[in-house]
């Protein structure tokens, strides 16, 4: 079969990159996400850091390369507190020249089974478009909002001096960031689901020590620490300059990511970003659904939700290992019939859950209690999703009457996942 193009599919080579390729792979990417297609050579030396032999892919028509897809190591923080082995993918485009021949299910195809080779046991992404990754077994395992607060609307006192509990906010400069925030990060992501590991290239991107672009403008840093001294929050955001045609100050604080330890830590933070002179609105950024802001603020109406979306993907490539490494709420047990096209991890699992919270999980023969594509699998993984809903949906099937109730009990948490992350 031939494209109106005139390359066959079988022409099109798809295959890690060389080093010697980057240049090329690179204004592929580009131009899938419709930015200038050359980069200006010390920039592409700065995107050259994140090359990883073997874990960029590229598909080639002619000796050019048409359709991009990259992926690197991660941990993933499972319900519980355990990290498991991630394989992130991330840079995934195909060239408008190439679309409808299969390039992107051939790079899924090719990234996911050296992943399941490799023993991670997820595969993670952020999904630009919702309707794409389903059908790679990829499921939405977490959520996102923003919100804008109104500060004169908030209710709070606009003479705000600091905490009263004994802690302070300092603001800091970007090597004290790099110096303080992995430490913090890894406090956080050990007790947030579906929080992911940092690299030491993301902090110098953060704080402009490595800059994929020469328009980056250097943000804000702040810290709260505790009346001890230690520090458990931190926030980055940049304000515009805005004074509108009465010459009254109409400026907006933008949240580029704020990480706190403790509600103290938490609450000081956007206290903080409240109170500072000239600012009217403080934008959140990617937060969670559940996140306490708007409660504490006097109105909690002056925080209006002005985005709101599906955030981490998940695509569960070891059930047994997946299961086994969260922990749950009560105890019981639950036979799950995983189906997945892309035979990586289909199958039929009975899941037990002790009273302490730990689970046990190993493939079986018994009857099954709920059917369910394994991408419904990654929703419920993380707790956030209910297979009540699911099954309402027509999305899980119940083989056993109230299994999707129970299936809930075992899987939700009380609070909802977060990802604090883009990839």
């Amino acid at each position: 079969m031939t494209s109106s193009a005139g390359s066959s599919r079988t022409d099109i080579d798809v295959r890690p990159i060389t080093e010697t390729e980057f240049a090329d792979w690179n204004r592929a990417l580009n131009t899938g996400f419709l930015r200038e297609p050359t980069t200006a050579p010390e920039e592409l030396d700065t995107r050259r850091l994140q090359f990883q032999p073997g874990r960029s892919l590229g598909a080639f028509d002619g000796g050019r390369c048409v359709a991009t897809l990259r992926s690197f190591a991660q941990e993933l923080t499972a319900v519980g507190g355990a990290a498991v082995p991630a394989d992130a993918i991330s840079n995934v485009t195909v060239s408008p020249t190439h679309r409808r021949r299969g390039l992107l299910t051939r790079m899924m195809a090719q990234d996911l089974a050296t992943a399941k080779e490799r023993g991670d046991v997820v595969a993670t992404l952020i999904a630009a478009e919702y309707p794409i990754y389903g059908r790679y077994g990829f499921g939405p395992a977490t959520w996102m909002t923003e919100w804008t607060v109104d500060v004169p609307r908030s209710g709070l006192d606009p003479r705000w001096a600091g905490p009263q509990d004994g802690g302070r906010v300092d603001l800091v400069d970007a090597g004290d960031v790099r110096k303080l925030g992995p430490d913090l990060h890894e406090r956080l992501r050990a007790a947030q689901p579906g929080a992911v590991s940092r690299t030491e290239q993301w902090w110098k991107f953060a704080t402009g020590a490595l800059r994929h672009r020469p328009t980056w403008t250097e943000p804000h840093f702040a810290v709260y620490r505790s009346a001890d001294g230690e520090v458990e929050g931190m926030v980055s955001y940049r304000a515009d300059d805005n004074w509108g045609d009465a010459k009254q100050p109409l400026n907006t604080a933008s949240v580029n990511w704020l990480l706190a330890v403790s509600p103290a830590a938490e609450r000081a933070l956007w206290r903080y970003l409240c109170s500072i002179d000239w600012i009217v609105k403080v934008k959140s950024g990617w937060r969670a659904p559940d996140d306490l802001l708007p409660f504490f603020l006097p109105d909690p109406r002056a925080a209006a939700v002005t985005s709101q979306a599906d955030w981490l993907w998940v695509r569960v490539l070891d059930v047994v290992r997946a299961l086994e490494a969260r922990t749950y709420g009560v105890a019981g047990a639950l036979v799950l019939e995983v189906a997945d096209g892309a035979g990586l991890a289909g199958g039929r699992y009975r899941l037990e859950a002790s009273a302490d919270g730990t689970g046990a999980c190993a493939a079986t023969t018994e009857g099954a209690d709920l059917t369910l594509d394994v991408a419904e699998l990654a929703a419920l993984w993380l707790g956030d999703e209910s297979a009540v809903r699911l099954a309402a949906l027509g999305r899980v099937r119940e083989e056993r009457a109230g299994a999707a109730r129970q299936a809930d009990a075992l899987l939700r948490t009380s609070r909802r996942p977060w990802c604090p992350d883009i990839f």
